[in-house]
């Protein structure tokens, strides 16, 4: 095999689905979607498309009577990801309404250490509605980790890639690895073996 030629995924390998779900019969999980990341030192390349691209999703998953669970990352007092404070806040175009839950964790994968699974277990989710629909910030940390956190604990994720951001970072060689390079790669990751990935809202029909 050429060195520039694309490899198999894992996921074809081992022979699973790809097909992506019907939004009515999954459960939608939104990743800190926090003031966090729209201002200060944490701010997202393209956090404001993403974020608009995750209000579309969630008025979509609303009207098809998709349940919804809500994750903060809560840093503590004094840091950008105060839950207690504005920023650190769950942004108005996608706060939870009453009967959506709010789950908190203090590590990217979202299974770790909180309630998910038990707010997944109440909403409904399980082996016979595996599917969760997973959107938010940032690609390369918090929501590809839940998406391998998900995997691991037999579900079948699903990530939209119009719905997340994330922030170029400096590389081992100290060079600059732009915010949509870190982005695709971590997409790519996850679609190596952990979940689907589907570029907009649009691709998931209701």
């Amino acid at each position: 095999m050429s060195t520039t030629e694309a490899s198999t995924t894992l996921r074809r390998v081992i022979g699973l689905d790809d097909t992506p779900p019907r939004l009515a019969d999954a459960t939608l999980v939104l990743i800190d979607y926090q003031n966090t990341y729209r201002e200060g030192v944490m701010a997202l390349a393209g956090a404001e498309q993403a974020l608009a691209a995750g209000a579309r999703l969630l008025a979509a998953a609303r009207a098809a009577g998709t349940p919804v669970v809500h994750v903060v990352n809560d840093g503590g007092p004094g840091t950008p990801y105060d839950v207690r404070a504005e920023i650190g806040a769950i942004s108005g175009p996608v706060a939870p309404v009453a009967g959506e839950p709010v789950v908190v964790k203090g590590f990217p994968d979202a299974f770790h250490d909180t309630g998910l699974a038990k707010a997944l277990a109440a909403a409904g989710a399980g082996p016979d509605r595996p599917d969760l629909v997973i959107a938010g910030f940032m690609t390369h940390m918090c929501v590809q980790f839940t998406a391998q956190g998900a995997f691991r604990e037999g579900y079948r994720p699903t990530v939209v890639a119009e719905a997340c951001a994330t922030r170029a970072l400096p590389g081992p060689d100290g060079t600059t690895v732009p915010a949509a390079a870190l982005h695709e790669a971590a997409l790519t990751t996850v679609g190596d073996l952990f979940g689907t990935v589907v570029r907009t809202v649009a691709d998931l029909s209701d």
